[in-house]
């Protein structure tokens, strides 16, 4: 089984936002996609 190392969240909204935060904090890396710039 493969160990997930990255994660994709749509939207840096309230909660797109926290998620990556959250993700980073534990150490994945996290990439953010988000119609506004």
């Amino acid at each position: 089984m493969n160990k997930i190392e990255t994660i994709g969240i749509i939207g840096a909204g309230q909660m797109g936002g926290g998620i990556a935060h959250v993700s980073a904090l534990a150490g994945y890396k996290v990439l953010v996609y988000d119609i506004s710039p």
